[in-house]
């Protein structure tokens, strides 16, 4: 085997950059192609793959925005869903009987990474119900923390349901089923009374009806909805709305959804160490933004963003009130993902500078090779379209 030198090294780097074309011209070469909102990722000055970008920016009252891309897209909200399932929940009366407080709903939202914090959080709050870990039929799985990981592997552990990332809103389920006096044993059933609970809220939010949103069954074993990207973002939008509706109860009472909503926000915000976790976008982004701001990721690379109308009432954000955005990258990516929606929220100019400057790590992410090596990025090649 044949080792450069560090002497040869620049100039291999050198050659390389000056045999392909500049970055510029490669990725108006890839758009006029086939005409779509990209990402690129890029290796030595060379693009190595694109990825097209969805999305749709709506306020609360489902009024259309902005758009990337095919913003119509029919889009499996995934996970992403969580906070919506979460208030069908909320609205079986399942944390009054169960005495569960603003962290134990901020896990029903989430896609933990199986820290001993979230596992054990979801643990007491089954306990809390009188079932057993069995009931729950979301099975285990490799944790999305890597320490987590190394640890099983050298003690030589099964993860169990408990340690599922969806274990909150399995449990939350279980405690919600209970309430409404039904067999919990069938929480997951589509037809279960629990899960009617979840379409209604679902089409409620999203503004669609009975026959509109498409279901079929989630990674954890749940059911799962598909619809248009901007009824997606509509969900957030309302979240959010409900958000800043609550701290003007003073002035104009609100209703019992509205405060469930705004519980969950809040608990989301307040608690995003256990909506996600160590090292994840989610927490990330609600840590930096500080209430303002709750994401909900969702497999496959769909994310959803609920936007609080800032204080400012001088921006242009301001007259738009709460949004809420969705966005889907087709192929799955989920590092193109938050860099997109990082991007998204720069163009919006969402937050303060200095707030959107602390995520640059996650709207400019660096391919890294096992050396340790950076070899490349991403440049973000898709317009924001306002449809004014």
């Amino acid at each position: 085997m044949v080792h450069a030198t560090k002497d040869q090294e620049p100039q291999a780097t050198a050659r390389t950059l000056t045999q392909g074309a500049a970055i510029s011209d490669q990725v108006n070469s890839s758009v006029g192609s086939h005409g779509n909102d990209i990402v690129i990722s890029y290796r030595g000055g060379i693009i190595e793959n694109t990825h097209d970008v969805h999305a749709a920016v709506v306020d609360a009252s489902g009024k259309l925005i902005y758009t990337i891309g095919n913003h119509q897209r029919m889009t499996l909200a995934r996970s992403s869903t969580k906070p919506i399932q979460t208030l069908a929940i909320l609205e079986t009366g399942a944390a009054e009987r169960f005495n569960y407080d603003d962290a134990d709903v901020a896990l029903m939202c989430a896609s933990h990474s199986s820290e001993p914090r979230h596992v054990e959080r979801a643990r007491a709050m089954l306990e809390k119900t009188g079932e057993k870990e069995e009931i729950l039929t979301c099975g285990g799985h490799p944790a999305q923390n890597p320490m987590v990981n190394r640890a099983w592997i050298k003690e030589d552990y099964t993860p169990t349901a408990l340690d599922n990332n969806c274990s909150g809103k399995h449990v939350g389920m279980v405690a919600g089923a209970l309430s409404l006096g039904a067999s919990a044993h069938e929480y997951y059933f589509p037809g279960h009374p629990m899960q009617q609970r979840v379409y209604r809220a679902v089409e409620d939010l999203s503004g669609l009806g009975e026959n509109e949103v498409l279901w079929t069954v989630d990674g954890c074993n749940l059911p799962t909805p598909a619809m248009p990207l901007p009824n997606f973002a509509l969900m957030f939008a309302r979240l959010a709305d409900a958000a800043d509706c609550f701290d003007n109860t003073k002035t104009k009472p609100v209703d019992q959804r509205t405060q469930h909503l705004a519980r969950i926000h809040k608990s989301m915000a307040g608690y995003h160490g256990l909506v996600a976790g160590e090292g994840r976008f989610d927490t990330a982004l609600m840590a930096a933004y500080g209430g303002q701001i709750v994401g909900k990721i969702g497999a496959d690379a769909c994310y959803g963003v609920a936007i609080r109308a800032p204080n400012d009432a001088n921006t242009t954000e301001a007259s738009h009130g709460a949004i809420g955005i969705a966005v889907k990258v087709e192929d799955g990516n989920l590092d193109v993902l938050y860099a997109a929606v990082m991007e998204i929220l720069e163009r919006l100019k969402i937050g303060t500078s200095e707030v959107r400057k602390s995520l640059d790590g996650w709207r400019f992410p660096k391919i890294v090779n096992t050396a340790g090596a950076v070899t490349g990025g991403y440049k973000h090649c898709f317009k924001v379209r306002n449809t004014a």
